[in-house]
C-alpha cells in the first residue's frame, strides 16, 4: 500500500539534508524506494496534468463505489482497466525510456480500456458462455493475461512473472506431469474462459480486494500524510520520548509504529524515521550495523500493526469471509508482542552499548503538540470506531477519509484545501488543482498502482489453483514429508513461505502460500484464522529477506553500515517475535494469542487462558531478547545464553510441561543476573 514514494521522497530530501546525510546516500534511497513502490516516470506540462486527473477520477469512481452500489463485476472490471491504463503511462517499458511517452505504451494503455468495454458490454452473456468462448473472447482474453504479466514486470519485476507463467504452464501442461502433481489438463479455451470470463480468476478475490479495501485504504492513509499527519506521528514520538538518550530507541519504536499505519510500507517508514534518527542512534553509541537494524526492525513492524495492516490483512478478511475488524482483533496480541521484543531489545542496548548520557532538545513539547493537532490520532483510529459502530470496513474507510479531510481544515497548515482560496486571495481552478486534496486523491491511485498489478497477477495463479486443485495436492504432499507431524508441517510452511518471500512482495507471497500452503495446516486441525495469520506473518518476512531486503538496506544506507551486517541485525531485532506465530498454531489453546478469530467468538472465550498464554508469550519473548542480545541486566556468559534461548523456545511451546521448564531456565538465570549486576554496581561504588 505504497501511496507516499513522491512525497516521502521530497520530505526525505529536506530532513536527510537536516541531519547531514550526503546526495549519494539520499539517491540510494530514493532508488529503494522506487523499487519497493515501483520507478514511475516523472513527466511535467499537459501530459502531466492529464495523469493527476486520470488517477483522481480513479479515486473518485472507487470512493463511489464505496458510497453507492456497483456490480461487483464492473467494479472490479473498471478497476483493472484503470490500473492498467495508468501502468502503462506511467511506468516505461525499460530503465532507456525512462520519461519518453512511446506509441507502444499508449497502444497498451488504450487496449486496456477497450477490453474492459468488452467485458462490461457483454452483459449476462459474457460469463454465461466462459466454459466454451468464442475466438473473439480468447484473442481478447489472451490479450488481457499478457497485458497483466507486462503490468506485473513494469512494476514487480520479472520474479513474479515468471512464478505466474510456471502456474499457467502447470494448467495447460499438468497432465504430462507424474502423480501427485498431474491432473487431466486444460486447453487454452478453457483456461482463457475460466480466468477472463468468471470471478474467479482475474477479477477474483485479488482484485476483489484491491478494488475495495486496499485502493480505499491507501486513500485513506494519502489523506493523512498529505495533510500533515505522519510529520505529526515522528515530531509526537520524539518529544514524548525521544528527550533522554535511553529514550531514542523506544522514540524508534514509537514513530515507526504511529507512521507505519498511514504510510503501509516498511521501506518507506524506514526511510522516514531513519532520516531523523539516524544522527540521534550513532551520537548515543549505538554501532552502525544494530542502528540500521533497529531502524529496519521498526519498519517491518509497521506492516503487521493496526490499524492499517499491510494490504496482505484485507485479503486475509476476504478470504476467510470475515470482517476487517476481525483481522484487527486477531492482530492485536501479536502486534504487542512484536513491540514488546522490540523494546526489551532496545532497553538491552542501552545497557550492551553503555550509552551516554546525552539530552536532545525537542521542537516542542509532547502536549503542546497534542493540543494543536489532536485530531491526527482521531483520524488514524476513526476506522475502528465507525466497525465498532457496525460500519462495514469499505464504509468505515470512506467516512474515516470524509473525517481526516475535514478535520484538517481546523488548521491553516493541514488544510486539505488552502485557505487562500476561500478568501479570494489565490485563483480558483489553480488553488483547486494544487490543493492537498488533488494531491491525495492523485497519490491514493497511483500508489496502489504496484499492488493492484500484483492482485491481477495474483487472479491467474488463485485461479490455476483452483481450476487444477494444486492447493490440496500440495498440502497432502507436504503432510506426507512430515509425516503427519503438526510441528514438522508449521516447520516446512514457514519455510515455503520464506522460499517464496524470498523472490515476490509480501501480498504476493501472501496469496501464493495461502492457497497451496494453508490447505495443509487446516487439515491437521489448524484453525483456519490461525493458518492464514500464520502465512501472513511470514510473508512480511520478505521485507527483511534477501535479496528483497529493501528496509535493510535502506536503513544501512543510512547509518553508513553494511547492508549484509545491517539485515542480520534487523533478523536478531525481530527474532524474538517470529516464534509467535507458533505459538498459535501449534495447540488449539495457542489460537488465545488472536482473541479466538472473531468478535463473535470471544464473547465465550477463557480470558484465564489468554490472559496465561499471553503471559507465557511475554516471558518466552524477553528470555529470547537477552539469549540474542548476548546482554539481560548484565552481560551473559555462553551458559546464560543458551538457557534464555531455550527457555524463549519452550515458553513459546504452548504445553505444561514447556512451561515449568522455560519458567524455570528463565528464573534461575534471572536470579544469577540479578546477583551478578548487584556486584558489579557494589564494586563501581566502590
Amino acid at each position: 500500500m505504497a501511496a507516499f514514494a513522491a512525497f516521502l521522497i521530497t520530505f526525505n530530501k529536506i530532513t536527510m539534508t537536516q541531519a547531514g546525510i550526503d546526495s549519494a546516500t539520499q539517491e540510494k534511497l530514493d532508488a529503494l524506494i522506487k523499487q519497493e513502490e515501483g520507478d514511475a516516470n516523472s513527466y511535467k506540462g499537459a501530459f502531466a496534468v492529464f495523469l493527476t486527473l486520470t488517477a483522481v477520477a480513479m479515486s473518485l469512481f472507487h470512493l463511489y463505489a464505496a458510497y453507492s452500489i456497483v456490480p461487483t463485476q464492473i467494479l472490479r472490471t473498471v478497476h483493472v482497466g484503470f490500473v492498467l491504463f495508468l501502468v502503462f503511462l506511467s511506468f516505461p517499458i525499460s530503465a532507456q525510456f525512462k520519461n519518453r511517452m512511446m506509441v507502444w505504451d499508449i497502444i497498451f494503455s488504450l487496449l486496456a480500456v477497450f477490453i474492459a468495454y468488452y467485458a462490461i458490454s457483454g452483459g449476462d452473456d459474457f460469463g454465461d458462455r466462459n466454459t466454451a468462448p468464442n475466438s473473439t473472447d480468447v484473442m481478447v482474453g489472451i490479450a488481457l493475461i499478457l497485458l497483466i504479466l507486462e503490468g506485473v514486470r513494469r512494476t514487480n519485476g520479472m520474479i513474479l512473472v515468471t512464478v505466474t507463467v510456471l502456474f499457467l504452464l502447470y494448467a495447460l501442461f499438468g497432465n504430462y506431469l507424474p502423480a501427485p502433481w498431474t491432473h487431466k489438463g486444460y486447453d487454452l479455451d478453457r483456461l482463457v474462459g475460466y480466468m477472463f470470463m468468471t470471478l474467479e480468476g482475474i477479477y477474483g478475490t485479488a482484485v476483489d480486494v484491491s478494488a475495495t479495501l486496499i485502493i480505499l485504504f491507501t486513500i485513506f492513509g494519502a489523506f493523512l500524510q498529505f495533510t500533515g499527519a505522519g510529520k505529526f506521528f515522528i515530531d509526537f514520538s520524539f518529544a514524548a520520548m525521544g528527550g533522554k538518550s535511553s529514550g531514542v530507541g523506544r522514540t524508534i519504536v514509537l514513530a515507526s509504529f504511529l507512521m507505519g499505519g498511514p504510510s503501509g510500507s516498511g521501506v518507506a517508514t524506514t526511510v522516514t524515521v531513519g532520516s531523523v534518527a539516524a544522527p540521534m542512534l550513532d551520537k548515543v553509541g549505538y554501532e552502525k550495523n544494530a542502528a540500521g537494524g533497529l531502524l529496519a526492525a521498526g519498519g517491518l513492524g509497521a506492516i503487521i500493526s493496526p490499524p492499517v495492516l499491510g494490504a496482505a490483512a484485507f485479503l486475509i478478511a476476504d478470504f476467510l469471509k470475515i470482517s476487517y475488524l476481525d483481522v484487527l482483533l486477531m492482530a492485536c496480541i501479536p502486534t504487542i508482542l512484536f513491540y514488546l521484543g522490540l523494546l526489551t531489545m532496545v532497553e538491552i542496548d542501552v545497557r550492551k552499548y553503555g550509552m551516554k548520557g546525552i539530552h536532545f532538545d525537542t521542537v516542542e513539547k509532547a502536549w503542546s503538540l497534542t493540543k494543536k493537532y489532536w485530531y491526527h490520532f482521531f483520524s488514524l483510529i476513526s476506522i475502528v470506531v465507525f466497525m465498532m459502530f457496525g460500519f462495514s470496513p469499505v464504509m468505515s474507510v470512506f467516512w474515516a477519509t470524509v473525517v481526516s479531510a475535514l478535520t484538517s481544515m481546523l488548521r491553516r497548515d493541514t488544510a486539505i484545501l488552502p485557505y487562500e482560496w476561500f478568501s479570494g486571495k489565490q485563483p480558483f481552478v489553480k488553488g483547486f488543482y494544487q490543493s492537498n486534496l488533488i494531491k491525495s486523491l492523485a497519490s491514493g491511485s497511483t500508489g496502489v498502482l504496484a499492488i493492484a498489478a500484483t492482485c491481477a497477477g495474483a487472479g491467474l495463479i488463485v485461479g490455476t489453483v483452483t481450476l487444477t486443485g494444486l492447493g490440496l495436492k500440495f498440502s497432502s504432499i507436504v503432510i506426507q514429508y512430515a509425516g503427519g507431524s503438526l510441528l514438522l508441517t508449521t516447520i516446512f510452511t514457514a519455510l515455503i513461505v520464506w522460499i517464496v518471500g524470498l523472490a515476490v512482495p509480501v501480498t504476493a507471497s501472501y496469496i501464493i502460500c495461502a492457497v497451496i500452503a494453508a490447505p495443509a495446516l487446516i487439515n491437521l486441525g489448524v484453525p483456519a484464522f490461525a493458518a492464514h495469520m500464520f502465512i501472513f506473518y511470514y510473508a512480511v518476512l520478505s521485507e527483511v529477506s534477501p535479496p528483497t531486503a529493501l528496509s535493510p538496506f535502506a536503513a544501512a544506507a543510512i547509518c553508513k553500515g553494511n547492508p549484509y551486517k545491517t539485515t542480520l541485525q534487523t533478523w536478531k531485532y525481530v527474532a524474538p517475535a517470529i516464534l509467535v506465530p507458533f505459538m498459535f498454531t501449534l495447540d488449539k489453546s495457542g489460537a488465545s494469542l488472536l482473541l479466538m478469530g472473531s468478535t463473535a467468538a470471544l464473547e465465550q472465550a477463557n480470558w484465564l487462558e489468554i490472559g496465561w498464554i499471553s503471559f507465557t508469550a511475554t516471558i518466552g519473548i524477553i528470555a529470547l531478547a537477552g539469549g540474542l542480545q548476548g546482554w539481560f541486566l548484565v552481560k551473559t556468559n555462553i551458559i546464560e545464553r543458551w538457557i534464555f534461548i531455550v527457555s524463549g523456545v519452550l515458553l513459546a511451546y504452548p504445553e505444561n510441561w514447556a512451561d515449568i521448564v522455560g519458567f524455570t531456565g528463565f528464573g534461575l538465570v534471572l536470579i544469577y543476573q540479578f546477583i551478578k549486576n548487584k556486584r558489579t554496581l557494589k564494586h563501581e561504588s566502590i
